[in-house]
C-alpha cells in the first residue's frame, strides 16, 4: 500500500510512522500515486494572516469582521470551537466568544498573500482554477515526469512550502474529479490531506447528506426533502428522467454527482463573468440601517476584488433573498464601467430602496457584471452628481495610502456599522 510522509516527503510502504523521520503525519491510500485532481483550501485564511502578522494573537480567538453591527468575515479555529461562524452577526459572535479579538479585514494584504500562493502553484502546473483568494483547483495530470514525484507528493510539498515561506497552512483534497476533490479538502482541517479514490467513491457518498453536494443550499435542500431526498442514497433511488422532470437541469446534475461523476475540467482560461459578494443572516432583518451597512461592506469587497484583478464592471447587481427563500435580483447599467466602491454602493443602494419594503431578508448580495479592463473604468464621470469626481479621487487616494501604510490606515465610517 503506497504511503507518503507529509513531514519529510519520504515514500514508503504502509506503516504507522515514517521510517525516515518517525513522523506520524503519514498518508496511505491504494490510489495515492494515481490521482491527480486536487483542491487546496487555506485554513482560516484571513485570521491566519492576522495571527502570522501579530504574534500576540497567536493563542487567542480571532474574529475578522466589521464593527458591533457588522458580520464575521472569517474566524480562527479557536473561535470556531465556541460556535462562531462566517456571516454570523458580530454581536452574536461576541456573545458566544466574548474573549475574542476582533480585527478589521485587510484586503490588500490578503490579495498580496494570495498572489504569493498562486505563484507557488504555478511552479507545479499551469492548470489552476482559483475559486477565491484562498482556494483553487489544480490538475497535475502528466506532471510526474516533470517533478520526479507523483501529484500527492508534489501537493504535500506545496503546503509545506506555504508553511515555511509564508507562515500559513492549507488543506488538500485529492481525487479523480473536482467535485470529490473539494469534498475531500473539507474532511480533515486544518493542515489536512484527504484522498477519495475511484474504488471507494460509491461507498463514501452513499450515506452522506445531500447538502454535501456543492451548490445545494438551504432552498434546494428544502425542495429535496419535500421529495423525500435527504441523503445521496435517496438520490440513487431516483431515475434520471424523474429527477430532471422534478428539478430541471439541477436534477440531471444531482443524478451524476450522486454517482461521483463530474466531467468538468480544471480550467484557468474560463473567463470571469462577474464579481460578487453576499452574506446570509442568522436572523431575517428589515432594519434599513443594518442592511445599508452590509451594502457598503459588500460593495467595498467587490471593489477590492475588481481592483486586485484589474477589472471593472458595466452593470451593478443586487441580490436579495426573503425569509421564504424567494429570490429578488435587480440590475443597473452604468454609463461606463467602474471599480469604485462609491459608485457600486450608490447604484446598489438605489436598487435596494425600491425593494426595502419587501423584507425581511435573510440574504443580501452585491456584484458587478459585464466586466471590462480597468483601463476603461470611471472615464466619463457623472454630470448629474458633481461631487462624484471628488469622491472618486478621495477613494483612489485612500487606496494609495492603504497600499503604503496598511489596510487600517483609513477606515470609512460606514464600514463600522
Amino acid at each position: 500500500m503506497p504511503s507518503l510522509c507529509r513531514d519529510c516527503l519520504t515514500p514508503f510502504d504502509a506503516g504507522a510512522r515514517c521510517p525516515a523521520c518517525r513522523s506520524p503525519r503519514t498518508l496511505t491510500h491504494a490510489e495515492l500515486n494515481s490521482l491527480s485532481i486536487a483542491h487546496m483550501d487555506c485554513d482560516a485564511f484571513y485570521a491566519s494572516v492576522e495571527k502570522r502578522d501579530n504574534p500576540a494573537l497567536r493563542d487567542v480567538p480571532v474574529i475578522v469582521g466589521g464593527g458591533q453591527r457588522g458580520v464575521v468575515s472569517t474566524c480562527c479555529y479557536l473561535a470556531r470551537i465556541h460556535g462562531v461562524r462566517s456571516a454570523m452577526p458580530m454581536f452574536q459572535a461576541l456573545k458566544l466568544c466574548p474573549q475574542a479579538t476582533v480585527v478589521k479585514p485587510r484586503m490588500a494584504v490578503y490579495v498580496q498573500v494570495s498572489r504569493a500562493i498562486r505563484a507557488m502553484m504555478e511552479d507545479l502546473t499551469p492548470a489552476i482554477e482559483p475559486l477565491s483568494l484562498d482556494e483553487a483547483f489544480l490538475d497535475l495530470t502528466g506532471t510526474e515526469r516533470l517533478h520526479g514525484a507523483p501529484p500527492a507528493a508534489v501537493l504535500a510539498r506545496l503546503v509545506m512550502r506555504m508553511e515555511q515561506e509564508l507562515g500559513l497552512t492549507g488543506s488538500i483534497g485529492l481525487s479523480h474529479n473536482k467535485f470529490l476533490a473539494k469534498i475531500a479538502s473539507d474532511l480533515d482541517k486544518p493542515r489536512g490531506f484527504s484522498v477519495i479514490g475511484r474504488a471507494e467513491t460509491a461507498d463514501f457518498l452513499r450515506p452522506k447528506p445531500v447538502r454535501i453536494i456543492w451548490g445545494v443550499g438551504a432552498a434546494t435542500q428544502a425542495s429535496l426533502e419535500k421529495a423525500g431526498i435527504r441523503t445521496i442514497a435517496d438520490l440513487l433511488r431516483w431515475d434520471r428522467a424523474d429527477l430532471v422532470a422534478r428539478f430541471g437541469s439541477m436534477g440531471d446534475r444531482l443524478w451524476h454527482l450522486a454517482r461521483g461523476e463530474d466531467q468538468r475540467r480544471v480550467s484557468r482560461d474560463e473567463k470571469l463573468k462577474s464579481i460578487s459578494k453576499e452574506t446570509t443572516f442568522f436572523e431575517d432583518t428589515s432594519d434599513p440601517d443594518v442592511l445599508d451597512g452590509h451594502l457598503w461592506r459588500l460593495a467595498e469587497q467587490v471593489a477590492d476584488r475588481a481592483k486586485a484583478k484589474a477589472l471593472s464592471g458595466r452593470t451593478v447587481t443586487l441580490k436579495l433573498k426573503k425569509g421564504d427563500f424567494q429570490l429578488i435580483s435587480r440590475r443597473h447599467a452604468l454609463s461606463d464601467p467602474t471599480q469604485l466602491t462609491d459608485r457600486i454602493y450608490r447604484a446598489a443602494q438605489d436598487l435596494f430602496r425600491a425593494e426595502v419594503g419587501r423584507g425581511p431578508f435573510r440574504l443580501i448580495g452585491v456584484g458587478i457584471a459585464d466586466l471590462a479592463p480597468e483601463s476603461e473604468a470611471d472615464q466619463m464621470g457623472d454630470l448629474l452628481d458633481p461631487e462624484a469626481g471628488k469622491r472618486a479621487k478621495a477613494e483612489r487616494a485612500a487606496d494609495a495610502i492603504r497600499a503604503r501604510f496598511g489596510a487600517n490606515a483609513i477606515v470609512k465610517g460606514r464600514s463600522l456599522r
